[in-house]
């Protein structure tokens, strides 16, 4: 399973790139608006920090727009993904830019229908909202397990499944039980993966276990 961070915070995103776990980036406008640097610019750094795929959303909602913006953005640097909503224009410039090479990302997925029909345009990825999901009081994770099924049983998918809208380490786990390709989180949660209290209580007697030696490895 791959491991995307969801966040446009450069120094977040340097930080956990020299983990060697991170895969590629996911941001959104949103993300995008709270470091208040040009957008462009913006991610043209994240895409010299991950080597990986770095999605890059468009901002309109009509074909030709999105289009254009597309351009530009794809433009950018080798390794952009173009992200684009779920609609039926969305999917008309998905279907236009992979049929190009370019890479997208399919986003505001919320049914195994949608992610049909991002599959059948060719997107690279398609990210469903767990989180979002939940907070109605909808199991998100089924969601997964749908799609992962469906695609599974059709060769000419090529979608990989993004799970989005991550809240907590549980997500993540469960994810990688279903079989979903990549897991886009938030730095927060990428980092609540390490910690165990039984991890801290055996280092904390390990230190204190060596320091009665009088020793030092240095």
């Amino acid at each position: 399973m791959k491991f995307f961070v969801d966040t446009a915070d450069l120094n977040e995103i340097k930080d956990l790139a020299a983990t060697g776990m991170v895969d590629g980036v996911t941001t959104n406008p949103s993300l995008a608006a709270k470091q208040g640097m040009n957008f462009k610019e913006l991610i043209a750094e994240v895409c010299k920090v991950v080597s990986g795929p770095v999605s890059a959303e468009v901002t309109a909602l009509d074909y030709e727009t999105m289009m254009k913006e597309a351009d530009v953005l794809r433009k950018i640097a080798r390794n952009i993904t173009i992200k684009v909503p779920l609609t039926q224009d969305g999917l008309k410039v998905c279907r236009a830019l992979s049929s190009e090479g370019t890479m997208v990302n399919v986003t505001l997925c919320f049914t195994c229908g949608q992610a049909i029909l991002a599959a059948k345009a060719g997107a690279t990825f398609v990210s469903p909202f767990v989180g979002r999901l939940d907070d109605l009081g909808v199991n998100g994770m089924q969601l997964i397990e749908d799609i992962r099924m469906v695609y599974d049983n059709y060769d000419s998918f090529k979608t990989q499944i993004l799970v989005a809208s991550v809240r907590s380490p549980e997500h993540i786990i469960n994810a990688g039980r279903i079989g979903a390709d990549v897991v886009t989180a938030p730095p927060k949660v990428i980092r609540q993966l390490y910690h165990h209290p039984l991890t801290d209580s055996g280092l904390k007697t390990f230190a204190e276990d060596w320091a009665k030696t009088g020793q030092s490895i240095l």
